[in-house]
């Protein structure tokens, strides 16, 4: 088992518990405690989200557990990309957003080679600007995938990420536009694979315009995400990362400093040791297939587990 606790001097340094964990996720809720400069939540938390269906899934889970704790709640779902949120994090608009370990490593530090839970967990720590920390990483896991069809995959043998360096400009990604200059999108393929694709159609995160089009045939590669059941369902392919562009990707708190009390660390830490990767899949399918309301599914879900009572 490798190594998986926060360095002891970088969590006291920014007031993140340090934990103790292994493959399974997080083992234990020690470190939970106050510390100088302590947030509290007293005035309550207001929770942003990403526009996707996921995210905001795990902003009412959030807001469930932390009611359920006695701390008043808002959910200011969809609100856009890292590009927004962060910058709303930081001059308080919002207090915080469930985020993804590798994918936030990669945004505020690009050139960090942290691959493992644990070493992003801590890399995070040191690069996060001031005013904001990580909290405990959960289970639950999504990384982004590069998926084509079966009959695209057929075509041009593709298996892995590798495989489109030699055809990339007869190829046409699609994604959500911000992935076009990202290193977990467009640009790491060019720079770790050497993929040059013909083009680049700006769609969205795993939702239906991206999926939409890739049963069209109108794109060709699709940036989603591996929760999404659509993947399964059609069979389509999901090309391997032999070379590790794409890092873990454990659910994780971002929250402002300020906020940051003990009640609210223990709340989220217990539904991060709860929810599984198969569970926030199930959850994503019921809204995106089910037509269920985000809201209602987080909240089915944490009275399912035990989780709104304190």
């Amino acid at each position: 088992m490798n190594r998986r606790t926060l360095l002891t001097g970088l969590a006291a340094a920014a007031s993140v518990p340090a934990l103790a964990a292994c493959s399974s996720g997080i083992t234990s809720l020690e470190g939970q405690g106050t510390g100088p400069g302590a947030g509290s939540s007293k005035g309550g938390i207001t929770i942003g989200t990403a526009n996707f269906t996921e995210n905001q899934i795990l902003g009412h889970l959030y807001a469930v557990v932390l009611d359920a704790a006695g701390i008043k709640t808002s959910v200011r779902p969809n609100l856009g990309t890292r590009e927004i949120l962060i910058p709303a994090l930081k001059g308080g608009d919002i207090d915080l957003l469930p985020e993804y370990q590798g994918a936030l490593l990669h945004y505020i530090a690009p050139k960090s080679k942290a691959r493992e839970e644990g070493d992003m967990q801590n890399a995070l720590t040191v690069a996060l600007p001031d005013g904001l920390q990580v909290l405990s990483y959960g289970k639950a896991e999504d990384s982004d995938a590069f998926a084509v069809t079966r009959e695209t995959a057929a075509k041009y043998n593709l298996r892995s990420l590798a495989d489109l360096a030699p055809v990339g400009d007869r190829l046409v990604i699609g994604a959500a536009p911000e992935v076009k200059k990202r290193a977990v999108g467009a640009l790491g393929l060019k720079e770790v694979y050497g993929v040059e694709f013909k083009e680049f159609k700006s769609l969205d995160s795993s939702g239906p315009l991206v999926k939409g089009a890739l049963k069209k045939g109108d794109v060709d590669v699709a940036n989603l995400f591996t929760t999404d059941t659509d993947i399964k369902a059609n069979g389509w392919v999901v090309l391997s990362d032999p070379k590790n562009l794409v890092p873990g990707q454990h659910v994780v708190p971002l929250i402002a400093d300020r906020k940051a009390d003990p009640r609210t660390r223990r709340a989220l830490a217990r539904l991060g040791a709860t929810l599984t990767t198969a569970d926030l899949t199930e959850l994503n399918r019921q809204v995106d297939k089910d037509k269920k309301d985000p809201e209602d599914v987080a909240r089915t879900y944490a009275e399912s587990r035990g989780l709104t009572k304190s």
